[in-house]
């Protein structure tokens, strides 16, 4: 009899201790999405408009060696700073040897970034030698100014 009492409180004490435990379910928030791919025809036209005329007038200076510098009403402190005639003659001087002269810009895409409100209007950048394949990205803040301006080896996504 003791031994069936042992072996009923050992069973029930094993089915007590294996119970699996309830998980209650965390709610997670979706995240919102923090960029949003526009459309060329879906982009603001006089912030389109401003993005080229800055974007190709930085790459013009590879052909004309001249650059005219950014106002405060164009550009940022920051980019002001760093887009100076001698930067500029630098990198024009290895891209005009490796791709020839800078025909013109080919908008691709619009990236709206919702966390600081600004712009990224990706370009295809042409020039005269078919092996180039750049890319310009012009920034543009909410102040509609150009807040950064990079180049860089096409991509077919945007990084």
């Amino acid at each position: 009899m003791m031994k069936k009492l042992i072996f009923i409180l050992a069973f029930a004490l094993i089915i007590i201790g294996c119970k699996s435990k309830k998980v209650t379910p965390t709610v997670v928030e979706e995240e919102k999405p923090t960029l949003i791919f526009l459309k060329p025809s879906e982009a603001n036209p006089a912030q389109l408009k401003k993005a080229y005329e800055l974007g190709t007038r930085v790459l013009m200076t590879c052909n004309t060696s001249k650059f005219k510098a950014f106002t405060e009403s164009e550009a940022t402190r920051n980019v002001i700073k760093n887009t100076t005639q001698d930067r500029l003659t630098s990198t024009c001087h290895k891209f005009r040897l490796k791709y020839g002269d800078f025909k013109r810009l080919e908008l691709v895409e619009v990236v709206q970034n919702l966390k600081n409100n600004s712009f990224v209007y990706r370009y295809k950048a042409l020039y005269s030698k078919p092996i180039a394949n750049k890319e310009l990205q012009v920034t543009m803040n909410s102040q509609n100014k150009v807040s950064s301006i990079k180049s860089s080896d096409w991509s077919d996504s945007y990084k």
